[in-house]
């Protein structure tokens, strides 16, 4: 497993950053990449029009239509997600817990954040009958609430939405005149398309959704940062569009030509494309099923993962032997289980949850192996882990969970 960076781990610089696929990049995106290193103009803000098309192709495919006009691609989810808060206004819901990179975005504005818990079924949503009460309550204590972050493929939880949760929740917010913005990053990882359901708030209130992708979700190495936002048709949507330009071009949050190139040819998913990213897929399903094994084994608390290359896993049945070692929140348990498992081990108080509370995200790349010719090893395997720097890592996690017990 790779070893921690014990630097800058403070609540910003320490984000953490999002699970990785944690394999090398794919030659034919290195390929286009180079092509167009020699670029002499850049991108223009929002994204060119080669790069809006390929977005709205990989709409369209997913049944949600989008013209180029109500699409803008940014540098990064960060920066795109900075500029669609300012474009909106007021304050901000999220549930409990949501990705470690929202929170600072908002609060980096000045606005309140609101955190909701999430329902028993699923993370990535509030629990419909608590966001009603939260808004409720905001507007009673003086505040705007206006905007509604959710996601249906979730980090940290590694969740899909069920589509009548998505519904009632979605129902509630509109109701409530909030916005929805749909992270959508990890709708391409779900570890079963063929029996999961997964839906875009955009399919069900289309004038009521932003829609942002960041595509190192599937698509992309996490090194060349691109992301992509599609909002809803007609004058508000344009309105909203062009505040959010206004905010990136002040920001200089442009994509670079050349990784412009490789984001619109992954975007059109020629087959070297989508043959990776369901290889991928496939591989940390499975390692993550044998995270989750090993920490329910233990005696731990986690729902399957069904998405992304992470789970989330409640420590607190564990709650005697872990005061026994002196670790009482999810700081504690953070460097605890950083320091014996030897990666990065985010504790739940980075997703927004009670300090309190014994939670913790697993990230599935670390198990891939050591170097690149590993992890390519691992994904090139029929049984990946039955290698052997797959079963060992496996061997010290549930090693270290079993002095838990």
């Amino acid at each position: 497993m790779t070893g921690p960076d014990r630097e800058g781990h403070g609540p910003v610089r320490y984000g953490p950053p999002a699970p990785d696929a944690g394999l090398p990049v794919l030659p034919a995106l290195s390929d286009v990449l180079a092509a167009a290193a020699d670029a002499a103009e850049g991108e223009p803000p929002g994204g060119g029009p080669t790069l809006r098309e390929a977005a709205c192709g990989y709409w369209w495919r997913r049944g949600l239509r989008s013209r180029p006009g109500e699409v803008v691609a940014a540098s990064g989810a960060q920066s795109l997600l900075f500029a669609l808060l300012g474009a909106y206004g007021g304050d901000v819901l999220m549930p409990r817990p949501c990705p470690a990179w929202w929170t600072p975005q908002v609060r980096l504005l000045g606005r309140p954040a609101y955190h909701v818990p999430v329902p028993a079924e699923c993370g990535g949503v509030p629990d419909p009958v608590a966001l009603l009460e939260t808004v409720r309550r905001v507007r009673l204590e003086g505040g705007r609430p206006r905007l509604l972050l959710l996601s249906v493929a979730d980090d940290p939880t590694a969740t899909v939405t069920p589509p009548e949760m998505l519904s009632e929740v979605c129902e509630a917010a509109v109701g409530e005149g909030l916005h929805i913005i749909s992270d959508e990053t990890w709708r391409d990882t779900v570890h079963e398309p063929h029996e999961t359901v997964l839906v875009s708030p955009a399919e069900m209130y289309a004038e009521q959704v932003t829609v942002l992708s960041d595509l190192a979700g599937a698509l992309l190495p996490s090194s060349w940062p691109v992301s992509v936002a599609r909002f809803a048709q007609g004058e508000e949507g344009a309105a909203r569009r062009a505040r959010t330009l206004d905010i990136l071009t002040a920001l200089g949050a442009v994509v670079p030509a050349p990784v412009a190139a490789a984001a619109a040819h992954a975007l059109d998913e020629p087959p070297e494309i989508t043959g990776r990213a369901s290889e991928a897929v496939a591989l940390h399903a499975r390692t993550a099923a044998a995270v989750h094994r090993t920490v329910v084994a233990a005696g731990a608390v986690s729902r399957p993962p069904q998405a992304g290359r992470h789970l989330y896993a409640d420590l607190s049945p564990l709650r005697g032997r872990l005061a026994e070692l002196g670790i009482s929140d999810s700081m504690e348990l953070e460097e605890y289980l950083t320091g014996r498992l030897g990666t990065p081990v985010p504790g739940g108080h980075r997703f927004g949850d009670e300090l309190g509370a014994l939670h913790v995200r697993l990230d599935t790349a670390p198990f891939l192996g050591a170097t690149a010719e590993q992890r390519l090893e691992s994904l090139a395997s029929a049984e990946p882990l039955e290698l052997p720097h797959v079963a060992q890592a496996l061997e010290n996690l549930r090693a270290v969970f079993d002095d838990l017990r």
